[in-house]
């Protein structure tokens, strides 16, 4: 159910901005009025409507897709989520649409490989991977998927009694793993910065 959470946090935002204000400040604007200071708005910002459409069908697929494995039917919950990736894309390239796409990605890849089908779920991460360019929750969560995939792989192997090749996997699983962490700890050492602070 992340993914489906993940689209209701981009139209959470894109509607805070539709309405000029920061997340959050849409009641002081109800309780205080246009000039409350309470809620110190930005001009109302234009949301493309396309964007809007793609998010929301992005999130009932999403759904979509948990009504389906809770029905025991992965194959519907794959159809799902792989009818956003072929959805229309709003022009422009805005970057909630790659993220979403990236964090279904991911999705796809967590259910392939749960049911072994490790070599597909390493073509969801790439072409996530190659939506996901910079360092970022998104890539972060990529990494840590190609880590779990890997480690299943290890398993799999195992109980067929390759040991050499289970070992080989479980170490591309801690090197996926120690990535996912690192892109993760830049995330939060860029967000914990004050403003105008300068790299180290």
């Amino acid at each position: 159910m992340r993914g489906s959470h993940l689209v209701a946090v981009c139209l959470g935002l894109l509607t805070a901005a539709h309405l000029g204000c920061a997340p959050g400040d849409e009641r002081a604007r109800a309780a205080g009025g246009p000039g409350d200071p309470a809620c110190a708005c930005a001009p109302a910002q234009v949301v493309d409507p396309t964007l809007l459409a793609f998010l929301s069908r992005a999130r009932a697929a999403h759904h979509a897709a948990d009504v389906a494995l809770g029905a025991g039917d992965r194959a519907a919950a794959l159809r799902a989520l792989e009818g956003i990736i072929a959805a229309p894309r709003p022009p422009g390239a805005p970057p909630e649409v790659a993220e979403v796409t990236a964090d279904t990605y991911a999705r796809l890849a967590e259910l392939r490989s749960e049911a072994g089908e490790f070599d597909a779920a390493t073509r969801d991460i790439d072409a996530g991977l190659r939506l996901a360019t910079a360092p970022s929750h998104y890539q972060g969560h990529l990494y840590e998927v190609a880590g779990v995939v890997e480690e299943r792989r290890a398993k799999a192997l195992e109980a067929k009694g390759d040991r050499e090749a289970a070992a080989q996997a479980r170490a591309r699983a801690v090197g996926l793993l120690e990535r996912a962490i690192s892109i993760q700890d830049q995330v939060i050492t860029e967000a914990l910065k004050g403003p105008g602070e300068k790299p180290r």
